[in-house]
């Protein structure tokens, strides 16, 4: 780390910036601990209580249960599910308050994460004292002080506690930290739900975790520092090169960041240094009962060869028609990418703003969590009941399921299923229209039949040379009933024995530049290459347009982006390695 720090400095040149001084660092050798010696410190599964001194365990003040939930329309949904909740209020925050089975129940809510990592001693760079503080202690203008309070007042009265926040890495820091910080206690037990309906809620309190998942917790703290240690050290060293030169700009790099811009940069450059060549195209129109044009299977790139063609007109060949039958299974259910990537597709919305809809109708109690990399749809969910409640509003597609069990993908998720609507209904705005009838026409397009389609070929030969065309025509339908399917049909009539060459045509074309990554394609090429996380890749480009080193929607690099990768590259590009980055990412997935 400090090298590569080093060489911050070095760079500045090379981003059209002239330093004046340069920082120097040492590095120095470090043993490092092997795996089994950090799994021996921090073992996923194991109470933490070590970590948390015993002067702060508070005494019980309280009897009540309190549940801990990571946004307040969550709080909502969990108290209309327990009982019948009264909403009262603390220094503006809602929280619910019921009884249950003569129990007291409490819940209370966070607003996302109300602790964030602080520098605690040093200054500049690199910096390595960090610890976990509350966010109106670390940022200007932060509003989360009054849930802070709230969840803290609300503490006095528990002597229990369960995490339902998110059940996913976010989640568990989340309700780790409040749990550990705010209620100063080392365990609680766990709800792990996929949806906010009633029943599944009611199930998931009947049937909670004895423990928080400690694995997710340690993953998700450990992936926050390192991206503050790796992330937060380097990106102030790119700023301070630039301030030498007497100017100022935001900058930022990061383990995941620098690797997805170095992809963009190399295709960019690809395009700059491409140099187009021509090639050639052949054509035959030929005849007997029925006119069809042909074409020659190969592209023609020496000039000399198209000679051989222009021979071919008003001469007999012979033509054959063979025809195929498909069946075309319906699509996986949702991932997140792949419903990231088919909003885009079908409606334009980019991947963040297609996760930020998702949330939206989670929290809504319409789907799933979206966050997820699943594409399996287990029995359990009650496919049949989701089914019925969708027919009241979607009859015309719900009509078209037919088979008992869905199609599945091979992809799975610990923590959730695929993504597939609750049933339930209500007005929605355009865009969250758009994102819920795709999630809705996907689910039920799992349970129909696969759609047939006939192939048919034409092949033509003359003079020992085979030209051909293809046509496809859709015989059922199948799922393409429900789910848009962007599939050409050309009908084409059967063609076949003698038939004579009325035309030749040669048509001159050019070879194109690789295209440029979309913010969907770069977003699953990431995922392909295994670089971030379902929930962190739209934010990651979305933080490559903000800090300038990209522009528009066909994803192009900027001068500054490119230079900052040709610096990266010459002086330092581990930061820019994506086998690094990998390694991180698997490390992280050992520890969860």
């Amino acid at each position: 780390m400090a090298h590569n720090i080093k060489q911050m400095s070095e760079m500045a040149t090379e981003i059209q910036i002239a330093p004046n001084r340069v920082r120097l660092s040492t590095e120095v050798p470090v043993k490092r601990p092997s795996a089994e010696q950090l799994i021996k410190i921090e073992k996923p599964g194991r109470k933490t209580a070590n970590r948390i001194k015993k002067e702060t365990m508070p005494k019980k003040q309280g009897n009540a249960e309190l549940i801990i939930t990571e946004k307040p329309a969550a709080a909502e949904k969990i108290a209309a599910a327990l009982g019948k909740a009264e909403k009262k209020n603390i220094g503006g925050v809602s929280y619910y308050e019921l009884e249950k089975d003569g129990k007291k129940i409490l819940i209370g809510c966070a607003v996302g994460h109300l602790f964030s990592l602080k520098q605690m001693s040093g200054k500049g760079w690199p910096v390595f004292d960090i610890a976990w503080k509350p966010n109106f202690k670390v940022k200007k203008k932060d509003w989360s002080k009054k849930y802070y309070n709230a969840l803290q007042k609300l503490c006095k009265e528990a002597g229990s506690y369960i995490i339902a926040c998110d059940y996913d890495i976010e989640g568990e820091v989340i309700g780790w930290n409040v749990l550990r910080f705010i209620c100063k206690r080392d365990s609680a037990k766990r709800m792990k739900f996929s949806t906010l309906t009633s029943s599944e809620l009611q199930e998931s309190y009947k049937n909670v975790l004895p423990d928080i998942d400690y694995g997710q917790a340690y993953a998700g703290e450990t992936r926050h520092k390192l991206d503050w240690l790796y992330g937060i050290n380097l990106s102030r060293a790119l700023m301070e090169a630039i301030k030498k030169t007497g100017s100022f700009k935001i900058l930022s790099i990061g383990r995941v960041q620098g690797p997805a811009l170095h992809l963009i940069v190399e295709k960019e450059k690809a395009i700059q240094n491409f140099k187009s060549e021509p090639f050639w195209q052949v054509f035959l129109l030929v005849k007997n009962s029925h006119q069809i044009e042909v074409k020659f299977p190969k592209d023609i790139t020496k000039k000399e060869e198209l000679d051989k063609f222009k021979t071919l007109k008003g001469k007999e060949a012979i033509a054959v028609t063979t025809k195929s039958q498909e069946k075309i299974p319906p699509p996986s259910p949702f991932d997140l990418t792949t419903l990231q990537t088919e909003a885009y597709k079908f409606h334009g919305l980019n991947p963040s703003r297609t996760l930020a809809l998702a949330q939206q109708l989670y929290l809504a109690g319409l789907i799933s969590y979206p966050r997820t990399s699943s594409q399996k749809l287990p029995a359990s969910i009650q496919y049949k009941d989701i089914l019925k409640k969708l027919s009241k509003n979607y009859k015309n597609f719900t009509d078209y399921a037919k088979k008992e069990k869905p199609v599945e993908g091979s992809k799975s998720d610990p923590a959730h299923p695929s993504i597939y609507p609750t049933g339930d209904y209500k007005e929605l705005s355009l865009e969250e229209k758009k994102v819920y009838e795709l999630i809705v026409k996907r689910f039920i397009s799992c349970f129909c039949e696969p759609a047939a389609l006939e192939g048919k070929k034409i092949e033509v030969t003359v003079e020992g040379m085979k030209f051909t065309t293809k046509g496809t025509k859709i015989i059922e339908k199948g799922w393409m009933n429900v789910y848009p399917a962007k599939i050409q049909e050309t009908d084409l009539p059967d063609l076949n024995g003698a038939v004579k060459v009325l035309e030749v045509k040669i048509e001159e074309k050019m070879t194109q530049p690789p295209k440029r990554y979309t913010p969907a394609s770069i977003i699953r090429e990431l995922e392909k290459r295994s670089l971030g996380t379902k929930a962190t890749r739209a934010a990651i480009v979305e933080t490559l347009f903000d800090r300038g080193y990209v522009k528009e929607r066909s994803i192009e690099a900027t001068k500054l982006g490119i230079s900052l990768i040709e610096s990266l590259e010459k002086h330092s590009p581990i930061i820019i390695d994506e086998k690094l980055t990998r390694d991180f990412e698997k490390q992280m997935e050992s520890i969860q």
